[in-house]
């Protein structure tokens, strides 16, 4: 699926079966609370927190994609084309860090 099609797909999902777009706000807050339970995750599956007995069904591709389904509804209710933004960014990152990461001795 490209960026365009889940564009298109996430603005369907909520026009039919969510009725409508929560406001910019609630989703910005939404995300905030997703990207939370992402960070819950991977704090206890790759960090020093131990998992609690209420975490044992944790799936962190559902949560992953719960941050991406939300920030694609920002996206369209901001009308943001979010293939034309990444690969502007990526351009922008690839002129400023182009000797930069090669040059950093902690990554060698």
């Amino acid at each position: 699926m490209e960026i365009a099609q889940a564009q298109l797909l996430v603005d369907n999902w909520i026009k039919t079966t969510g009725i409508r777009y929560f406001n910019e706000l609630t989703n910005t807050a939404i995300m905030m609370e997703e990207v939370g339970e992402v960070a819950r995750i991977m704090a206890r599956q790759y960090g020093e927190q131990s998992f609690k007995k209420s975490d044992e069904e944790v799936n962190l591709a559902d949560e992953m994609a719960d941050v991406l389904f939300v920030l694609i509804c920002l996206a369209n209710q901001t009308g943001i084309d979010l293939t034309s933004a990444l690969e502007k960014n990526l351009e922008k990152k690839s002129i400023r860090d182009a000797d930069r990461h090669r040059n950093n001795e902690k990554l060698k």
